[in-house]
């Protein structure tokens, strides 16, 4: 098989592609529910055209940092050079979280699904919350 649905067939030249152009991710994305109790804040940054990912989760005495990720970006199609979401995955040991992220509308909405890993019986879930890019005006 060739492709699974029409827009798979893309005819491209592989020698003159474009690097996808990551810069609707970059900067620092503000969760906008002030009350979570999950993920308050990402920083998304490009180095050597690949973009990571830090998470601050929230916290009982502040921030909770989870580290930097290599995230997988997508285009909206195959034909397009234009980052329109991510994936990426942390493991912490006793639980994982996946995360899968779109662009829409100039917010990021974020697919959250945590898998614990321990016995703690404790339920897997899945929590979807939308960040707007932080500008620095305030």
């Amino acid at each position: 098989m060739q492709f699974a649905q029409i827009c798979d067939r893309v005819e491209t030249d592989p020698a003159t592609a474009a690097p996808v152009d990551l810069s609707a991710l970059h900067g620092i994305w503000i969760n906008s529910n002030p009350d979570t109790s999950g993920i308050a804040r990402m920083v998304m940054s490009e180095s050597d055209g690949r973009l990571s990912l830090q998470v601050y989760a929230i916290g009982p005495d502040g921030l909770i940092d989870w580290g930097t990720t290599d995230v997988t970006v997508f285009t909206s199609s195959p034909s397009s050079r234009v980052a329109a979401g991510f994936t990426c995955l942390y493991d912490f040991g006793f639980a994982e979280t996946r995360l899968q992220a779109m662009i829409l509308k100039g917010l990021i909405v974020l697919a959250q699904f945590h898998s614990f890993k321990d016995e703690s019986r404790r339920a897997d879930f899945f929590v979807r919350e939308y960040f707007a890019l932080a500008h620095g005006r305030y």
